[in-house]
């Protein structure tokens, strides 16, 4: 493992002073670099851990904001924000873009080697990324299988990569098939992991505030959705030293 030097970034999106969490390895040399993007409660620890453990693997990582610098732990003021954005690409676009441009602008980043990989709410914000046609090497979404307007995921250009929980209710079969038939159609190379018996937010430690219904812990495949997150980005950015 390597040293890792971390630091917040404030930024404007959404009408909002985003705080961001910004992780490099060691050394001054240019990385690879991916933008990480948290749940619908928005940034937390959680996602700071990712972006660390990123960089110790060699990566520029940026855990960016959703809310301002909240964290909404009251599920209906989580819903109450996030299912308007939700519905709304080009708002997600913008926080998307935004913090990609901080991303890109860091002095280590390799702004040709970029991946976005999301959870949620931050998984749809990846996906519409790509929709939009950023420049970008790997997109990894877990419980973000949504869709996009017709015609505008044909603008992805890079491997997706999703994984979800077999019983997730929120993400159920039907979406999930929507989300496959319009990869499918639109020539992406896709992949899907579906984990058996996991719900929604599996990947998620255990809060101790309510949460929606349907969302539930499960150590084992959050272990092995971590994994299936760093294999997509050594297959398409590969730290080379």
């Amino acid at each position: 493992m390597t040293t890792v030097t971390t630091r917040t970034i404030e930024y404007s999106a959404d009408g909002l002073t985003m705080i961001g969490h910004l992780a490099l390895p060691a050394g001054d040399d240019r990385r690879p670099a991916v933008l990480v993007g948290p749940e619908g409660m928005g940034l937390s620890d959680v996602e700071r851990r990712r972006a660390d453990a990123l960089a110790e693997l060699g990566y520029v990582a940026l855990a960016f904001d959703l809310h301002g610098g909240r964290y909404l732990g009251d599920p209906e003021e989580m819903l109450a924000r996030c299912l308007p954005l939700l519905a709304d690409p080009d708002r997600m676009r913008g926080i998307g873009h935004a913090a990609l441009d901080v991303l890109r602008a860091e002095p280590r980043t390799d702004p040709d080697r970029i991946a976005a990989v999301g959870y949620g709410t931050g998984g749809a914000i990846a996906l519409e990324l790509g929709r939009d046609g950023a420049d970008l090497r790997a997109i990894g979404t877990v419980n973000g299988l949504t869709t996009g307007r017709p015609g505008e995921t044909a603008r992805i250009h890079c491997p997706v990569w999703a994984g979800v929980g077999s019983e997730d209710p929120i993400m159920p079969p039907a979406q999930r098939n929507a989300f496959t038939a319009e990869m499918q159609a639109a020539g992406v190379d896709w992949r899907l992991t579906v984990y058996g018996g996991a719900l929604h937010a599996f990947h998620h430690p255990t809060v101790d505030h309510p949460t929606v219904p349907g969302v539930g812990y499960h150590s084992q495949h959050a272990q092995r959705a971590w994994r299936d997150v760093v294999d997509l980005l050594a297959e398409c950015l590969p730290i080379t030293e």
